[in-house]
């Protein structure tokens, strides 16, 4: 039985569609939210922050890249300490390491500093985000798992609609130092949200799989895959579009990422339903194409209505594949492993914004600012001919 009569096999058993938005389903998005607007606010601030500190392009790449890379080693952790340990353990956990790390940047009087906190701060990180994603897909009925994670995405699309302008407007009102005890502040709302979620029984079955340490779930890698050529882009564009914008006198960066959010937040409403309708056939090309012409855009980028639109197309494509990916990942995967297969995915994720970040600095510095969106288009152009691949692949199953 393939995963779309599955789907339809799941809602006729149940007969009516299951609740999405319960009281704990609201907490996790609202702790979401809280957790992601402190992050994002560091995005376009640490690349300034840095430089504040004497540091250049090469540094900030090392700089964004250690936490990206922290964050990819400790998920699989992650994954089998929510089967094993629970969820609340793992969430809690990941929460007050990221409260504690990012309120002590502002500390910091080197970049080497830095570097180790940022490290600290990609373990709280990988353990938040990998339980609160696991956490949602608890709490979603299967048969509204496309459109639940769509809902739930919305949290973090809220955050980035807010988070990265309110972080370059406080940067030049506040000091480094207040504006990283902000966003703690932030990440500490989200861990007394957290605290008061009733959270999943870890079942006896479980702890018995989970104490097998493994890296992966294999059965979430080809939607992994697909997305961390999609995140490559991600790190492109939220460590030097700031400085690629100043360096060309274009004024707006605050606009590129509200545009961002808002089209992000326009796409979830739907996308996640098309997928359960229709699946990942439906979404991922046509998403794909949008991200693909919005890094051409960013490679011309000749004034401000063309960073505009390269931000409309970016949140329109990211918000199609996003969540369908997600799911597609996850429903693939055996129940007892959606904490693995929720790790999976999330470490594609971070390896994504971690090479593209550490990449995209050695390009920028030799090559020009320009370069790195010629650079991450190519990168989604090779998206493409894998899930093209894939379906040939899928195609010779049925066949067979």
């Amino acid at each position: 039985m393939g995963l779309g009569q599955e789907r339809i096999a799941a809602r006729e058993e149940s007969g009516k569609k299951g609740k999405i938005w319960t009281r704990d389903f609201i907490l996790v998005c609202f702790a979401n939210m809280f957790i992601f607007i402190g992050f994002q606010m560091t995005l376009p601030t640490i690349p300034l922050f840095v430089e504040h500190l004497g540091g250049n392009d090469q540094m900030i790449g090392f700089v964004v890249g250690a936490f990206t890379l922290s964050a990819l080693l400790i998920r699989p952790y992650a994954g089998r300490a929510l089967e094993s340990k629970g969820r609340k353990f793992v969430y809690l956990t990941g929460l007050a390491i990221f409260v504690l790390s990012v309120g002590s940047f502002g500390f910091v009087g080197g970049i080497a500093f830095l570097f180790l906190l940022r490290f600290i701060q990609g373990v709280g990180w990988g353990f938040s985000t990998t339980a609160s994603g696991t956490i949602a897909t608890d709490l979603i009925p299967p048969e509204r798992r496309g459109e639940g994670m769509g809902y739930y995405g919305l949290s973090g699309n809220i955050a980035l609609a807010v988070g990265p302008s309110l972080g370059l407007i406080l940067a030049g009102i506040l000091n480094f130092q207040q504006l990283f005890l902000i966003c703690a502040g932030l990440g500490l709302a989200a861990l007394m949200l957290s605290s008061v979620i009733r959270y999943k029984k870890v079942e006896a079955v479980q702890k018995a799989t989970a104490l097998k340490w493994d890296f992966y779930e294999k059965s979430a890698l080809q939607p992994s895959i697909l997305l961390f050529f999609m995140t490559v882009t991600f790190g492109g564009t939220a460590s030097f579009l700031p400085l690629y914008t100043t360096q060309k006198e274009i004024p707006g960066i605050q606009w590129y990422f509200l545009i961002y959010a808002l089209a992000l937040l326009v796409t979830r409403a739907f996308a996640g339903q098309i997928y359960d309708k229709k699946g990942h056939r439906a979404i991922f090309i046509p998403g794909a194409l949008l991200i693909f012409f919005a890094m051409l855009l960013l490679f011309w980028l000749p004034n401000k209505e063309s960073l505009f639109l390269a931000a409309a197309l970016y949140g329109f494509g990211f918000g199609t594949i996003q969540p369908g990916l997600q799911a597609w990942a996850i429903e693939k995967s055996p129940k007892n492993r959606r904490g693995m297969a929720t790790a999976t995915f999330f470490s594609f994720f971070d390896l994504g914004v971690g090479v593209g970040a550490l990449l995209f600095g050695q390009i920028g510095h030799i090559f020009g600012y320009g370069s790195i969106y010629l650079a991450s288009g190519i990168s989604v152009f090779i998206s493409i001919l894998y899930y093209l691949v894939l379906l040939k692949n899928e195609g010779r199953e049925r066949m067979a």
